[in-house]
């Protein structure tokens, strides 16, 4: 790739200022395209660049989700050794201040923040509309997006597999998406493609999040109108997907939107939604205004007004549990936090006493 247009890829006036420290210092700005085992791949001005993290960043970085991320815009220096050789690199002094996140807990047991894209306008939440489907996921999702701050849009893809079912799905979507809008395509015949345009104008960032399979890739194949990345079959026994896409990555399309192509999650977990909990069941929440008690968690106090509207068929059954589920999920993960925000805080005293009494030590010498 040749030199990049910076306004093309993203770079907007709060930026420049956000900047202005780093100029005097002989850094330069751009963007990650890309990222792949702890090499980066940016946009710049002179063209396109591998770089890794500096030392004191990585040092300085309280975890994963203080690191670069695709999406985000930072300040590099460039190695000059390497400035005519055919891969230029360059090394991350620092990242700018994000506009948006879409993050999530990393899988497994370990309570830390995962960073997926950053500075994105747009979240395609997407799911397919074959024997995969499954509404309770993209709540959970729409969970994540009100929390990254982008402005989240769901795609039904495959629509050439659903046959006639396609309006009961969107119903069944509708059921949860509250202000969301919803569009029902298909990657493979283009159909519906176009009610995504408003979404993909020039600078704009867009990321496609979802499961294995659910056709992320095929979509920016067939906006971009080439096979840009690499597409797989699901399995026929079960319709799961399974990982085409293996690091995340951004691309341009042809009208200069920027498209950012996420691996496939399985395992979605919360990381600290806090009140966009509230947001995203705004059902719920209208409704919890005439329980009995302000504190009500809607278990089992009495004078509950979102139980009864569960109870009487109001409020769907499968919407309540999973407002439970996620609640209790919130609580757990609260929990868990603070317990391991109190181990770093002893950690921290404990690193910062060692250096003060070796100060000492020294100075008593």
């Amino acid at each position: 790739m040749g030199a990049v247009n910076l306004e093309r890829a993203g770079w907007r006036p709060e930026l420049v200022e956000a900047f202005t420290p780093y100029n005097a210092d002989g850094l330069q700005p751009a963007r990650v395209a890309a990222e792949l085992n702890h090499i980066f791949r940016l946009w710049t001005a002179e063209g396109e660049i591998l770089a890794e993290a500096s030392g004191r960043l990585r040092h300085e970085a309280a975890g994963r989700h203080e690191l670069p991320a695709v999406g985000d815009w930072v300040a590099f220096r460039p190695d000059a050794s390497t400035a005519l050789s055919a891969s230029p690199r360059g090394r991350i002094e620092a990242i700018l201040p994000r506009k948006s996140a879409f993050t999530r807990k990393v899988a497994g047991s370990e309570t830390r923040q995962q960073v997926v894209a950053a500075n994105i306008d747009t979240v395609f939440l997407v799911s397919s509309l074959d024997r995969d489907f499954n509404p309770r996921r993209v709540e959970r999702y729409l969970l994540l997006a009100a929390q990254s701050g982008a402005h989240p849009v769901i795609v039904l893809n495959k629509t050439d597999l659903a046959g006639p079912h396609v309006d009961a799905a969107v119903d069944a979507i509708r059921e949860v998406a509250q202000a969301a809008p919803i569009h029902a395509i298909s990657a493979k015949t283009a159909a519906g493609l176009d009610t995504l345009a408003p979404y993909l104008g020039s600078g704009e960032t867009v990321a496609l999040l979802g499961s294995s399979g659910v056709g992320k890739s095929s979509i920016i194949n067939a906006l971009a109108g080439e096979d840009l990345l690499r597409t797989r079959s699901v399995r026929e026994s079960d319709s799961r997907g399974r990982h085409t896409s293996t690091h995340r990555q951004m691309v341009r399309l042809p009208g200069g939107a920027l498209l950012i192509d996420t691996p496939g999650m399985r395992e979605l977990q919360l990381w600290d939604v806090g009140e966009t909990l509230n947001q995203t069941f705004e059902d719920i929440d209208a409704l919890a205004a005439g329980c009995r008690f302000r504190d009500c968690r809607h278990v089992s106090e009495p004078g509950c007004a979102v139980k009864a509207a569960a109870a009487s068929g109001a409020l769907p059954q499968a919407r309540y549990d999973s407002f439970q589920k996620l609640q209790a999920e919130r609580e757990a993960f609260e929990v868990r936090h603070d317990e391991r925000a109190l181990i770093e805080e002893k950690r921290r005293s404990k690193i910062m006493g060692k250096a003060l009494r070796a100060r000492i030590k020294e100075k008593g010498r």
